[in-house]
């Protein structure tokens, strides 16, 4: 509760010692399990990517509404870059991401790639609690893929090195 100070100055409230621990609710101990609907860990991977971006000092715009095939943009020194942040989940020594966003409908779905209507991939994985820039045209169509651990059989040409693409600090 409010209570007027002891100066009698009109308008002057404080609050009441001890008024905080008894009298306002309190936030209910987090849940033993996040939930794995897809929107839930795209929120999440989302919330990590803007804040990778915000402590490393990024400039960053957000836009209005949920029909654009970009999640935000950065302000590269006055270039500015259409971004899609994705989630990576790594298997087999690599982070692999979704390079195309599918719409189903009771006439079926639809794939569809983001060549042409954006600039990069912002990738937080999980799993390695990692932010990764990958540029649209460094991205297969249907999957990206960067490399953590080497391969089994030594390849080394054409990887995508996970290190290469991870936001500068």
């Amino acid at each position: 509760m409010l209570d007027r100070g002891g100066s009698g100055r009109r308008g002057h409230f404080s609050v009441r010692p001890g008024w905080h621990a008894t009298n306002m609710c309190s936030l209910p101990p987090p849940p033993v399990h996040l939930r794995s609907h897809p929107v839930d860990v795209g929120q999440r991977s989302e919330a990590a990517i803007l804040a990778a971006l915000v402590q490393r000092g990024y400039p960053f715009l957000t836009p209005f509404g949920v029909s654009h095939r970009y999640d935000l943009v950065i302000d590269c020194d006055g270039q500015l870059l259409r971004a899609q942040c994705k989630t990576g989940r790594l298997r087999n020594g690599t982070v692999r991401f979704k390079t195309r966003s599918v719409r189903s409908n009771t006439k079926g779905s639809l794939a569809r790639g983001y060549r042409g209507e954006i600039d990069l991939f912002l990738v937080y994985c999980p799993d390695t609690e990692t932010t990764y820039a990958v540029p649209v045209e460094e991205a297969n169509d249907t999957q990206g893929s960067l490399r953590v651990r080497p391969t089994e059989n030594g390849q080394a040409e054409g990887i995508r090195w996970a290190s290469e693409f991870e936001l500068p600090e």
